[in-house]
């Protein structure tokens, strides 16, 4: 364990803190836990000298630091940096600290955050994709290493308290379940925060978010109609731990790491904050652009000979949209940067608490503007509802007509809404391409760096090359630490990032990391010096398949100081058999160079199947048909919970109902976006299919239960039905009877017209005896639980299922990529 300035001293005088050690006050010797005990064992305690161990502690003065990671903001967006949203919280941290122009991330977000945590490369992490898409190749299992732990492990052992809260997407999809393990979750060992606050998962529900507390599944502390937003939580919950911690141990530092869920799909916010925004998107997309590059150029964010990047091929042109596309679109801009605007009202409370407690001073504040480009997920028309991915023909349910009829519940309870990818697009402004792209739209992102205490400059643009691998060596270097030799008994492997801290006080410096690789879902691209090279490989953010293979990519190379906004390729026209040529040359040079670098970091295998992902580690999971589940069985996710979709199925739940009768959700599975649900009303037993929130089927017995035990069964028959198009059969989606019984015999039944065919949501679970999320029907309360007793639920699916694995698991890429 290295410390600077720490060799040779004794262990009392390495300890930092205002206050002597017990040694120095004549007390007893101390050493620090993991060290050679330093006293003396003699044959009785009169013969032997006594010493303590005791936890290590920082370096004195080190500082506090705080991360805050907002998602989907592209570099056009924050008024910050020239866009139109206002962020006046974010923009008075810049006015007193510092703005990183040519900051970069790797184009998603799960990839992006594991840099941010470990100073490493993605790959080198495991963490090529989101954790939905990991297979079995060392840079793509989304396993964190051992040897390459994180910045809440590393500064643990060096006297930090250390809390993480919001978005964690980092954890291998499999073991975000309640049985684990718990090796990689953020306050395991390998992440290694104290305390932890927050959803596990890549987007969720912001009015009925699915909260963990540690390990512990827990209910958001108030419902939506109480006032309760989750940016509002994790803003008020960061305040308590630090003032917790602060209140007994004020000379002890923290780190803190707070990734809100906005702006990531969907975009949930206070109506009174998206009428503050009526009217002002009314311009579209193509002049929100124009204007945000005269605003940037204004503030100096970008260079005066930056010129607008091309839209991407297929997207309409706001002036040919119809005006009721207008007037839908419009008002999805307006709540998103709402969305945004009232997050950053969140950071301005955060930094407001530090500010009057005395702490924001020696506080490293990173603001990080996007974890990549913004998301172009929400296809050519927007979503009022991205569980309509789920069903199996998503444009019969997001049809413009029916979203013009729910216009005023966007960002609603009831709502997971997406803006249109020409939106993404603007706010990626003045660069290409958006989030899951390697062209600077979908990697160059805004970033403002506070520390008065440690940064003599105020209010200056810095244009140093800069990637998100750079922040952990930066904050050892800020505290006065070395990267540790050895983390957890595993020795640790080098940084990947530099320091930046040169930076802070020279804005003419010349970059300390002047050669980058990127690679996301087969586009690749690498920054050396004033030069870049980078490949489109064929699938806009909609689709799903590539439209070429890798040895059909073409390269692009861009002079990034004569062309900062890649709208100029070195290589369109130039003859690929004449390696003389200058462009030719250079280009061979990047792209080796880019391969070198793929070699060192674990990139290779270049993989750009998508659907096949899904199926990479089908194995590692046993397909079961039968389940049985007792009380307390809950925030259970889709992927581990029974698979009751374009299949034939079977429920029995075995009940006590007390004198007073009972009411509630006994089983439950999705939330308001689709699903199902097994649940007394009145006392009358009933079960609900609720279709992409458009169709609701109720089959009701016919008389409440009495007291004492029953036994309660609904079954579901697949009917396929034939298409008269294809002939074929139709199991996808297909609908069916639904029969209910009670206690042995059937009291109901109703045909269920049409089902979800590949998921029922995005973040919802499965739950027993409550309905954990966002209540799959009205017809009772959110957050509701059964009042009687659930003694044994069981499920039994049939064993046909799905028809066209291809198929299914191309949608639900689809879905994991909605998740990103």
């Amino acid at each position: 364990m290295a410390r600077k300035g720490g060799k040779g001293k004794k262990p009392e005088e390495q300890l930092g803190g205002d206050g002597p050690s017990a040694a120095a006050a004549g007390g007893m010797k101390t050493y620090h836990e993991g060290e050679r005990f330093p006293g003396r064992i003699g044959r009785t305690w009169e013969e032997s000298e006594p010493a303590f161990p005791v936890p290590p502690e920082a370096p004195r003065g080190a500082p506090n630091i705080l991360y805050i990671v907002l998602d989907d903001v592209g570099f056009g967006a924050c008024d910050t940096f020239g866009g139109l949203v206002e962020t006046p919280n974010i923009t008075r941290l810049a006015g007193n600290g510092l703005r990183y122009t040519n900051f970069h991330t790797t184009a998603l977000c799960s990839p992006t955050r594991a840099c941010l945590l470990t100073g490493r490369n993605h790959h080198s992490v495991g963490m090529a994709n989101i954790t939905e898409l990991a297979t079995g190749f060392p840079g793509y299992d989304a396993r964190q290493k051992p040897d390459k732990a994180a910045i809440g492990a590393m500064l643990h052992q060096h006297g930090y308290a250390s809390f993480a809260l919001g978005k964690w997407h980092n954890t291998p999809s499999e073991e975000t379940g309640p049985s684990g393990p718990f090796d990689r979750w953020p306050d395991g060992p390998l992440f290694g925060f104290d305390r932890f606050y927050g959803f596990m998962a890549g987007d969720n529900n912001q009015w009925y978010p699915k909260l963990y507390a540690g390990r512990e599944a827990i209910d958001p502390p108030r419902l939506p109609q109480e006032g309760y937003h989750l940016s509002e939580d994790l803003a008020d919950k960061t305040v308590d731990f630090i003032s917790n911690h602060a209140s007994l141990t004020p000379e002890k530092p923290w780190l803190t790491y707070l990734a809100f869920g906005a702006c990531h799909a969907p975009h949930h916010v206070w109506p009174q904050w998206i009428e503050k925004y009526r009217g002002k998107f009314d311009m579209g997309w193509d002049r929100y652009r124009e204007q945000v590059l005269a605003r940037q150029k204004k503030l100096g964010v970008v260079p005066a000979n930056a010129e607008l990047a091309p839209m991407l091929e297929g997207v309409p042109r706001w002036d040919d949209l119809s005006d009721d596309q207008k007037r839908l679109f419009a008002r999805m801009a307006e709540v998103y940067a709402a969305y945004l605007s009232h997050a950053d009202a969140q950071i301005g409370r955060v930094v407001e608490y530090l500010e009057r407690t005395g702490q924001l001073d020696n506080t490293l504040l990173f603001v990080f503007i996007g974890d990549n480009g913004c998301s172009g997920e929400g296809t050519l028309s927007g979503l009022f509802n991205e569980g309509a991915f789920g069903t199996e023909r998503p444009e019969r349910v997001e049809t413009l007509e029916r979203n013009l009829q729910r216009i005023d519940k966007l960002g609603q309870p009831g709502s997971y809404n997406h803006f249109p990818v020409g939106w993404a697009l603007a706010m990626n402004a003045p660069f290409k391409l958006c989030k899951q792209y390697t062209h600077f739209g979908g990697t160059r992102n805004p970033l403002v760096v506070h520390w008065p205490k440690g940064i003599q400059a105020r209010g200056e643009i810095r244009t140093q090359f800069h990637h998100v691998i750079d922040i952990v060596p930066t904050i050892l270097k800020a505290a006065g630490i070395e990267a540790p030799a050895v983390v957890n008994s595993v020795p640790q492997a080098p940084m990947e990032g530099v320091p930046m801290n040169y930076s802070f006080d020279d804005a003419d410096a010349p970059t300390h990391h002047p050669t980058q690789y990127f690679e996301m879902l087969g586009n690749r691209a690498i920054v050396d010096g004033k030069w870049k090279a980078v490949t489109y490989h064929g699938r806009k953010p909609w689709e799903n398949r590539a439209a070429w293979s890798f040895d059909e990519d073409r390269w692009e190379v861009y002079d990034l100081e004569a062309d900062p906004t890649e709208c100029h390729d070195l290589m369109a026209r130039k003859d690929l058999s004449k390696p003389d040529d200058p462009a030719v040359k250079r280009m061979i040079h990047l792209v080796g160079l880019w391969w070198a670098e793929a070699g060192r970091y674990n990139v290779l295998p270049l993989d750009d199947r998508f659907q096949e992902r899904l199926l990479g580690r089908a194995g590692l999971a046993q397909k079961r048909t039968r389940f049985a589940f007792g009380p307390g069985a809950v925030r259970i996710p889709e992927a581990a919970a029974p698979d009751t979709k374009n299949r034939s199925w079977a429920m029995t739940a075995e009940i006590e109902i007390p004198e007073q009768g009972a009411e509630g959700p006994i089983v439950v599975m999705g939330g308001d976006t689709a699903g199902w649900s097994l649940y007394l009303r009145g006392g009358v037993p009933t079960f609900c299919y609720n279709f992409a929130a458009v169709e609701y089927t109720y089959i009701r017995a016919p008389q409440k239960l009495g007291p004492g035990r029953h036994t309660l069964r609904f079954e579901f028959e697949i009917q396929p039905e034939h298409r008269t198009d294809t002939g074929k059969p139709v199991i996808y989606g297909a609908g069916g009877m639904g029969r209910l019984s009670v206690d042995g015999k059937q009291v109901a039944e109703g045909r269920i017209p049409q089902t979800m065919a590949f998921m029922y949501s995005l973040d919802e679970t499965f739950d027993v005896g409550c309905d954990k999320g966002a209540p799959v029907t009205d017809e009772y309360e959110p957050l509701a639980a059964f009042t009687g007793k659930v003694v044994e639920v069981t499920v039994d699916l049939h064993p046909e299922a799905a028809l066209e694995p291809a198929r299914h698991t191309e949608a639900q890429v689809t879905q994991a990529m909605a998740r990103q």
